[in-house]
């Protein structure tokens, strides 16, 4: 099954789809949180949002608790949290399990892409990140303390969009 065609559930709880929530675009999906020392990262991805946006690019967050608890709010909590903080404006997802026995299966697939090192898996942590180009397939993977504003992910990102 393709990615986008994938059952997926909004932050506000309704069914939906990557190819739903992001059209044909290039997509950058992340496992995020709120109460993690990683959580800055929501602003570059707001602004990789800004940026790439009206050139067929969308990140779609998938908030996460499994990881020290770091996102135990309910999706009120936790859009609230997005929008006021950090202006996301981006689609988010339902609390999604990544990792373990119910792992969706959106990351069943995902985590079987390796990083540039060559390593595929679990995830390692919030805000790992994964580049799927306008068909669906994943063509990068970024561990969590890859910044969004990386040169390698920009990068990656241009070339996708270009393609």
């Amino acid at each position: 099954m393709n990615l986008r065609d994938i059952p997926v559930r909004t932050l506000a709880g309704a069914p939906s789809t990557l190819g739903d929530l992001a059209g044909d675009t290039v997509t950058l999906v992340v496992n995020v949180a709120s109460k993690c020392g990683l959580t800055p990262q929501y602003a570059g991805l707001v602004r990789l949002q800004e940026r790439f946006g009206d050139r067929g690019f969308t990140v779609i967050g998938v908030p996460c608790n499994q990881f020290a608890g770091q996102e135990p709010g309910s999706a009120e909590q936790i859009q609230d949290f997005c929008v006021t903080t950090y202006g996301v404006d981006f689609p988010l997802l339902d609390k999604t399990d990544v990792n373990g026995d119910d792992r969706h299966p959106l990351y069943a697939s995902l985590v079987e892409t390796p990083d540039a090192a060559g390593d595929a898996g679990d995830v390692q942590w919030n805000f790992e990140k994964f580049l799927l180009d306008r068909a669906g397939n994943v063509v990068a993977r970024f561990r969590p303390r890859t910044d969004p504003e990386d040169l390698s992910v920009v990068e990656a990102i241009e070339k996708t969009i270009g393609r």
